[in-house]
Order: structure tokens, then C-alpha cells, then sequence
């Protein structure tokens, strides 16, 4: 007999009352289960059951070592599943969250390719520039640009993306080109509102500190491409990350300003709730996003 057969014997004989209820829940014979609890009793040296004609309940320490049992035969119990749920084929529906913008650039793509690889998975797409609650909403997993915040959330990086500062050379021409962080003071600053600094810019000097630049500016807004949109339309300087504004970078539509400041580089990471395991589908789907982005230089 071994152990974990012994302490299912007495759990269950806990759980049902008696050595019947136990032996139909386990589909064995009574006397299989009796044998299971009198070979842990022996093992352990203790009397775990309070037995009479009447009922069977458990003794002081009995109660304590059902505890700690149940709690050993879940985790196995879980462990089970963790592997039958690693080798079986990706399945079911995928409900995931991702920024708007970056969703229409680069998701698009990589989630029909994905589909048509994964015949028996569906997926809803949520696309929302502002942060979900992943747990709470029934998330399966989510796309976030920028720091992660401190969770209980397992993330893994997708890419890293550079930002610019950028304006359009009309505004340049009639506002003047800023040579310094400090010169952005007294622009028009277009704002990001979802970041939690508000119309606050935190920016590196080329010297590697940090300073606050706070300017008034026309336009706040959620969405990294109507800000982009608005820096093309000379409304002011926006802050945006590289995959934004390349192509007005190379047709000339914005200009890159303070280059010689460079600013961290921007993490992209898929999120997704803690747990002993991964769905086959979500891990099949955050699998396929590392290698859809890995080695892409248009960031």
C-alpha cells in the first residue's frame, strides 16, 4: 500500500462519515479502505478514528493530519493536471486584451496566423488603450506597452520598443527646435492620459538625469496614434514609441528632436493570471507571440 493510497482512504472516510461512503466515492471495497486506514494508523503509530456501531469521526490529531492530507492530495491531484493539461492539444476560447493602436499594427497578423495553425482555438479580441483587469474581466491574457506595475500577474517580454520626441518641422519652424530637455518647457506637449504621471513628462538627460518637464499642450488623449496624428498636424511635441512614427520619420512628416538624450527603451510584455499551470491554449498563444516578434528591428 502506499502512502498517498492510504491518506485518499482517510480523507475520504473523514469526508463521508464512515468506511461505505468512502468505499463507493473511491469505487473500491470497504475492506480496501479499511485495510488503507489500519496500514497508515500502524505506519504513524496513532489512532486517527474514533470508531463505534454508530459513526465513524476523526480523534484530535486525526483532524489535524486530515488537513494537512487534503491539502497533500490536491497539489497531486494538480500536478496531474498540470501534465495531462501540457500534453494535450490547444483548445477553446482565448479572451484577450491589448492596447488599440499596437492591436490594428501588429496583432492582427499574428493572431490570424495563429488561428489558422490552431483549428480548435478561438479567440476574442478586447482592444482598449486603458488597463483591464485581467482576473476580475475573465481574462485569459493581455498585451502591455510601458513598466508593469507591481502584481501578482506572470509576464513574459514580447520586444522592447525605443521612444521619440517629435514634432512636425512646421511646428519646429514656428515654435523653435529645442537643442535640451529643459527647452521643452514652454511647448505645446501633446499628453499620453493613460500613463499615471499625467501631464507630467519624466525624461533622461543626455547626462542621465531625470527631469519633469511640465508644459500645457491642446491635446490629451488614450491613443498613441491620434497623439502621432496630432504631432503630423504641428498641434505640438509628443513623446511615442518608435513602431508609432517610423514611417513619418522616414517621409519627413515629423522630425526626431533630442537625440543626443536617448530615453529607456519601452518593454512589451504578454501578461496573464498566476497559477500551478497554463491552459494549453494560452500557453500555445504566448509561445507563438515570443517567436512572431523575436528578431523584429522596426521598433
Amino acid at each position: 500500500m502506499d502512502r498517498l493510497s492510504e491518506m485518499e482512504a482517510f480523507v475520504n472516510v473523514v469526508d463521508h462519515s464512515g468506511f461505505t461512503g468512502a468505499a463507493t466515492r473511491m469505487g473500491v471495497s470497504k475492506s480496501a479502505v479499511s485495510k488503507n486506514v489500519a496500514a497508515l494508523e500502524n505506519r504513524l503509530g496513532a489512532r486517527l478514528l474514533n470508531r463505534t456501531t454508530r459513526r465513524v469521526s476523526p480523534t484530535e490529531i486525526g483532524l489535524n493530519y486530515y488537513e494537512r492530507a487534503k491539502n497533500v492530495l490536491s497539489d497531486a491531484v494538480a500536478a496531474d493536471e498540470m501534465v495531462t493539461a501540457m500534453q494535450s492539444s490547444p483548445r477553446g476560447e482565448l479572451k484577450i486584451s491589448m492596447p488599440v493602436s499596437f492591436g490594428q499594427r501588429f496583432m492582427a497578423q499574428a493572431i490570424s496566423e495563429f488561428l489558422a495553425q490552431h483549428p480548435d482555438v478561438s479567440i476574442d479580441t478586447r482592444l482598449n488603450d486603458s488597463f483591464v483587469d485581467l482576473i476580475a474581466d475573465g481574462y485569459d491574457l493581455a498585451v502591455r506597452i510601458g513598466a508593469l506595475a507591481d502584481s501578482s500577474l506572470r509576464a513574459r517580454k514580447l520586444a522592447e520598443t525605443q521612444p521619440k520626441i517629435v514634432a512636425s518641422p512646421g511646428y519646429l519652424v514656428e515654435n523653435g527646435n529645442p537643442r535640451k530637455i529643459d527647452d521643452l518647457n514652454g511647448h505645446l506637449l501633446l499628453h499620453y492620459s493613460v500613463l499615471s504621471s499625467g501631464n507630467y513628462w519624466k525624461l533622461i538627460s543626455k547626462t542621465g538625469e531625470e527631469r519633469l518637464i511640465r508644459s500645457g499642450g491642446r491635446l490629451t488623449a488614450n491613443n498613441g496614434d491620434v497623439l502621432k496624428d496630432a504631432a503630423v498636424n504641428g498641434l505640438g511635441i509628443g513623446v511615442l514609441p518608435c513602431f508609432f512614427v517610423a514611417d513619418d520619420l522616414k517621409s519627413g512628416r515629423l522630425v526626431s528632436i533630442l537625440d543626443d538624450a536617448p530615453q529607456p527603451t519601452i518593454g512589451i510584455h504578454v501578461v496573464y493570471p498566476p497559477g500551478l499551470y497554463i491552459q494549453p491554449k494560452t500557453r500555445a498563444f504566448i509561445d507563438y507571440l515570443v517567436g512572431y516578434f523575436k528578431g523584429r528591428s522596426d521598433w
